[in-house]
């Protein structure tokens, strides 16, 4: 008997693994936003995560089931998208500075382009 290692793929255990963590740290964000932070830069900052955990958890699954070369792209373009977004909203909330100038409008860029390289994924698709 052969063992079944098709969810076992990299782009499928990355997205299980980034979509978790995605919506832990939207989670953890918006219970600290109740209590610490009057700006409305931490709600945000969790809203955008829990927006876009489903996205990474559907990106790995249907990695399984297509073969779609944007997929990969998607992902990490979403992911760093989401580091610079959210840490700098959290930055600021939380410490008062910035990440580095233009840190936000970059990650909104950057999961804009998650976006675009998601719906570009459609064109370009194949069975597995």
């Amino acid at each position: 008997m052969t063992q079944d290692t098709s969810f076992t793929a990299p782009l499928f255990r990355a997205g299980l693994f980034l979509g978790g963590l995605a919506g832990a740290a939207g989670v953890a964000l918006m219970a600290a936003s109740a209590h610490l932070d009057d700006t409305g830069l931490l709600r945000l900052a969790a809203e955008m995560l829990l927006f876009h955990a489903p996205a990474l958890l559907a990106i790995g699954a249907l990695s399984q089931m297509r073969k779609a070369p944007l997929l990969p792209v998607a992902a990490i373009l979403m992911t760093c998208g989401l580091i610079l977004f959210c840490g700098d909203l959290t930055s600021r909330a939380m410490l008062g500075d910035r990440l580095f100038s233009m840190a936000a409008p970059t990650g909104g860029s950057l999961m804009i382009l998650s976006w675009l390289a998601t719906l570009s994924s459609a064109f370009w698709v194949r069975p597995r």
